[in-house]
């Protein structure tokens, strides 16, 4: 019999984050870049603190004749090493980027580990050299950090939590406040890769060749372009969960436009493509680890499309849509045959603990 044959049916746990669990409890979901993650922030978290949600990737820290930028973020994906990165190189590269799309120059970063009881002093080690050299290639100072260890079961393996600061070149240039109706859309690359890769390791799915992560540093890309466009550049978003279409949905949301898209126009490589096809999902869903999504004014969108395909990674950057003013839906997509529909929001996304 066929080797092939004989092979062992691959069996994907593919079960929604949504699972039948009461409304007052927290869901997978609610940490997926969705609509519930967004009504988690925007009537239960901000609320209780007193703060009003903002959905830019930084917060801007006035310092006299400078601008500092700040950002938090955790990282708790599942496998720890995955094919094109790891948890220690992601939480450097996130960082970074939620620096980068806000118009900042990264410049420091704390560190803090969560660690399982049992875990191997090996796979730290591997971890923690893999943060030091995407900080180095980063060029970002590890200033600060902090190390707790819980008991077995109450985390998987280790949770990385980091801070970022870095220098606004362009006080106000950048932010959702500044797309406007005209405005053009672009993404830097092919979309959906991290997602798709972290999946297939998680799952075991054994695809031939292997999805490989896009987890990347974007500082000197968004820097080249900032310096390309000037004002024309209006804002940028790093599309981690929720992919492309969490991106969408949040600037309508903040501006009142509608995202229009044009989905023959959206690059997805032919490996990524044939896997959201086998397993039923959406690429504009599907988390990215290093690709932005950029709003710029019409008249530069050539400049800008030029600008992105020069730069390492960027060669399949491409023009998707445009901002219109408001429409039935805040997201629309002209599908493959040419009919006009929603983007629907997800509530979650099909695969929790992508970053």
């Amino acid at each position: 019999m066929n080797s092939k044959m004989q092979r062992e049916p691959v069996h994907v746990s593919l079960s929604c984050p949504l699972a039948a669990a009461p409304s007052d409890q927290i869901q997978l979901a609610h940490g997926e870049g969705g609509r519930l993650m967004r009504n988690l922030l925007r009537e239960h978290i901000a609320p209780a603190l007193g703060l009003n949600p903002q959905w830019d990737d930084a917060a801007s820290c006035d310092l006299g004749a400078s601008q500092l930028a700040i950002t938090t973020d955790s990282f708790v994906v599942s496998p720890v090493f995955f094919p094109g990165g790891d948890i220690g190189s992601l939480a450097v590269y996130g960082t970074v980027n939620d620096l980068a799309v806000s118009g900042a120059q990264p410049l420091w970063l704390t560190l803090s580990l969560i660690l399982e009881e049992g875990l191997p002093l090996a796979t730290l080690e591997q971890i923690l050299i893999s943060v030091r050299q995407a900080a180095a290639a980063c060029q970002v100072a590890l200033v600060a950090g902090d190390t707790k260890v819980v008991p077995h079961g109450a985390v998987d393996k280790i949770f990385v939590n980091t801070t970022g600061v870095g220098q606004v070149l362009h006080p106000g240039g950048l932010g959702c406040a500044r797309i406007s109706a005209g405005d053009a859309l672009l993404v830097s690359g092919s979309i959906a890769q991290h997602g798709i890769a972290v999946l297939a390791a998680r799952e075991n799915l054994q695809l031939s060749p292997a999805p490989i992560s896009d987890s990347a540093p974007l500082h000197r890309t968004c820097q080249r372009l900032q310096h390309a466009l000037g004002g024309q550049l209006h804002a940028m978003r790093d599309a981690t969960r929720g992919g492309v279409s969490a991106v969408m949905h949040e600037w309508a949301l903040a501006t009142g436009k509608t995202m229009q898209l044009i989905e023959n126009l959206i690059p997805v490589t032919p490996i990524i493509r044939g896997a959201c096809e086998l397993l039923g999902l959406d690429p504009l869903y599907v988390a990215n680890e290093g690709l932005f999504v950029a709003a710029v004014a019409a008249s530069a969108a050539e400049q800008a499309l030029t600008t992105l395909q020069q730069q390492c990674g960027c060669h399949d950057a491409r023009i998707i849509g445009q901002v219109v003013d408001r429409q039935p839906a805040p997201v629309i997509i002209q599908r493959l045959l040419g009919n006009w529909q929603s983007l629907d929001e997800p509530a979650g996304a099909p695969l929790p603990r992508i970053c």
